[in-house]
């Protein structure tokens, strides 16, 4: 999933994204909350409306950036009071609000309010954080049940709940082509699939404990949280493989955070289904491109009067029709332009790994 942090994929239009064969976009609780707030994006009929965007959307619960705030927090039972990082505006956070903020922004998907736990962290700070998660994982559900018909869909096009089910909680086919039919049909009554978040630090036993209670209480989707926050690659992708193994595989499991092209597909063949990440579009930004030769940094005076395209063997639209001296200049330049075919051939990238992984998961085996 690209992320969107404000209802926009930076860089890159909605039209592009849809030529790019993305089929679902993150959007991030905490800054849509803050601006433009859930009352304009509510009044318009959902952020799918919102932002003109027919297929699937994902909405985190904010916990994660209201929890990188540190100083700007207090963390109590009941939740979490902070300061906006625009203006310093207090706020309050808790599963209850958070639930009526996702509600009100009708994102296909959303999550349960979790506590990420930093790293290091020791033994009983990670089982305090784990045991509260849990909590507020009931709290969370507990009021999406109560409320959970109040999403603002009756000005909504019904093709984004038809992707969603249809292809998200159902394992659809790969096929592009159905994210923006129109299938007829009555979705009276459709609403959100709320997802579980996996807690329990770098601690392969409480991990296994917290999937499995987060199990016991119920959703449709299960999340991995908590990883990708300093800790070695190779602890996280050992807490990942021991708390799949309780996570059931029927059910969508969902790594979040996480990450670069080779992590995305080691996942996805280690049983993950869904996966979110900033890299792709922060590196773009940056200079920074993946290709199937390596990474290139495009900022360097090597590539100054390289003909060549960036990734002779991508067939993106950027590959095809411009050169790396091209790409160099623009970037050496400041111009905008080189922050969006950047971005559109990383996202490309990304996309065209999950592709691959999922013709070799497709494939027949002998």
């Amino acid at each position: 999933m690209p992320v969107g942090t404000l209802g926009s994929v930076k860089g890159v239009s909605q039209n592009l994204l849809e030529e790019l064969g993305v089929r679902i976009l993150l959007g991030n609780t905490y800054h849509l909350y803050l601006r433009p707030g859930v009352d304009v994006v509510r009044c318009v009929g959902g952020l799918h409306r919102f932002m003109s965007w027919n297929r699937a959307i994902l909405t985190d619960s904010g916990g994660f950036q209201v929890f990188s705030l540190n100083e700007l927090r207090k963390v109590t039972e009941e939740g979490v009071t902070f300061r906006s990082h625009l203006d310093g505006s207090s706020h309050f956070l808790s599963p209850e609000p958070a639930m009526e903020i996702q509600i009100g922004l009708g994102a296909d998907i959303i999550m349960a309010f979790d506590e990420c736990t930093e790293y290091p962290a020791d033994r009983d700070r990670v089982r305090s954080s784990m045991e509260m998660t849990l909590r507020w994982a009931e709290r969370s559900k507990k009021y999406f049940e109560e409320h959970k018909n109040e999403v603002p869909w009756d000005s909504r096009p019904p093709s984004a709940i038809s992707h969603q089910q249809k292809q998200v909680l159902g394992f659809a086919q790969d096929d592009n082509s159905q994210a923006d039919a129109n299938p007829q049909g009555d979705w009276t009554g459709q609403t959100q699939a709320l997802f579980g978040i996996v807690q329990g630090g770098m601690d392969r036993e409480l991990r296994r404990e917290s999937a499995l209670r987060t199990v016991e209480i119920g959703f449709p989707g299960y999340a991995i949280g908590g990883l990708s926050v300093g800790e070695p690659r190779d602890l996280t992708q050992e807490i990942v493989e021991s708390t799949l193994e309780y996570l059931p595989k029927d059910k969508p499991r969902y790594l979040m955070g996480v990450g670069t092209p080779e992590e995305i597909a080691l996942y996805a063949r280690l049983g993950v289904d869904m996966m979110d990440c900033v890299l792709p579009t922060r590196a773009a930004r940056h200079g920074l491109l993946f290709t199937s030769e390596g990474r290139v940094s495009i900022k360097q005076a090597r590539y100054a009067e390289d003909p060549a395209p960036l990734d002779p063997a991508c067939e993106c639209m950027v590959c095809r029709r411009y050169s790396r001296a091209y790409l160099r200049h623009l970037y050496a330049a400041n111009e905008l332009l080189a922050q969006v075919l950047n971005t559109v051939h990383n996202l490309h990238f990304y996309l065209q790994t999950m592709r691959r992984v999922r013709a070799e998961i497709g494939a027949p085996h002998a």
